[in-house]
C-alpha cells in the first residue's frame, strides 16, 4: 500500500528532509538536532512539552529557541574569525522583528550586538551594570517577549566586571559605596560565596552572578509559563574579553 505524503507548508531543503521512519516529525526540530543530542537538554525545563511544528515564532517569521541560539553561536564564531556582522540600516517604520533579547552589562568593552554578530533589528538588548535586574529592565524583557515575541532570552555576563568586583571588594571590606550604587551592591553580594569559604574568585563570583539571574528571570510569571510550552528558552553565557568568544554556561 502507498501512503499519502504528509501535507506539509513549504518543501523542506534536502539536508532539512527526515528519514521516511520519522516522516510525521517536525522537520525543523529534526535539521536541528542530530540524533546524538537529546533536544530536552537544550532547554531551561527538561519537563516541558516537546516544541510543536509551526508554533508562533514560525509564522511570525522568528526562529525557534534552538535555532535562535544557534543562530547567535555562529554570529560570535564569526566575530572571533574577525568577521564582521551583516550590514544594515534602518527600517524606518517597519515592525521589528527581533528574534532574541540579550541582557547585558553596561561594559563598554561588550559590544552585544557585534559579538553575536548581528545587524540592525535582528536582537534587542537590554543592559545595566553587572546585568542587574530592576523594574525596567524586567519590564524591558517582557515587553521583548510578549509584545515583540522573540524566542530567546540570553543573561550575558563577562570576565573582569567591574560591577561585580566593587560589589565583592564591598562584601569583603564591608565599605559601601553611597547612593543609587548600594542597590547594584545589594543584587550582586548573594552571589558571594559564603563566609569562610576559599575561593573568592571572581570567575567563582560572576558565575553565580549569571545563575542567579537566570532563576529569578525563569521564575518570572511572565517567561515560567512561555518556557513550560517552549515557545522561548532563557539561557546564560559568559564573554572572554580576550578571545571574543560566549561560552553557554
Amino acid at each position: 500500500m502507498v501512503l499519502a505524503p504528509p501535507q506539509l507548508t513549504a518543501r523542506p531543503r534536502p539536508s532539512e528532509r527526515a528519514p521516511p521512519a520519522a516522516a510525521g516529525a517536525p522537520r525543523r526540530w529534526m535539521a536541528c538536532h542530530p540524533p546524538s543530542v537529546e533536544p530536552g537538554r537544550l532547554f531551561s525545563d527538561p519537563t516541558a512539552a516537546p516544541i510543536p511544528s509551526q508554533q508562533t515564532s514560525r509564522h511570525l517569521g522568528r526562529p525557534d529557541p534552538v535555532e535562535a541560539l544557534a543562530r547567535l553561536l555562529a554570529g560570535n564564531h564569526q566575530f572571533t574569525l574577525g568577521n564582521s556582522p551583516p550590514a544594515g540600516a534602518p527600517n524606518g517604520g517597519a515592525d521589528p522583528q527581533p528574534f532574541a533579547v540579550v541582557v547585558g552589562c553596561i561594559d563598554a568593552r561588550v559590544p552585544v550586538e557585534a559579538v553575536f554578530g548581528q545587524g540592525v533589528g535582528a536582537i534587542c538588548v537590554v543592559r545595566s551594570a553587572g546585568h542587574v535586574l530592576d523594574r525596567a529592565v524586567m519590564g524591558s524583557i517582557e515587553f521583548t517577549v510578549t509584545d515583540l515575541q522573540v524566542s530567546l532570552v540570553v543573561v550575558l555576563g563577562h570576565d573582569d566586571c567591574r560591577a561585580v568586583a566593587a560589589a565583592s571588594a564591598a562584601v569583603r571590606t564591608g565599605h559601601r559605596p553611597a547612593g543609587a550604587r548600594q542597590f547594584l551592591i545589594d543584587q550582586i553580594a548573594p552571589a558571594m560565596p559564603a563566609a569562610g569559604s576559599a575561593d573568592h574568585s571572581l570567575e567563582k563570583v560572576t558565575r553565580s552572578h549569571i545563575h542567579r539571574t537566570l532563576a529569578t528571570l525563569r521564575h518570572a510569571n511572565y517567561l515560567k509559563q512561555a518556557i513550560a510550552a517552549r515557545r522561548i528558552d532563557v539561557v546564560g553565557g559568559i564573554y572572554r574579553l580576550e578571545s571574543g568568544r560566549v561560552e553557554m554556561l
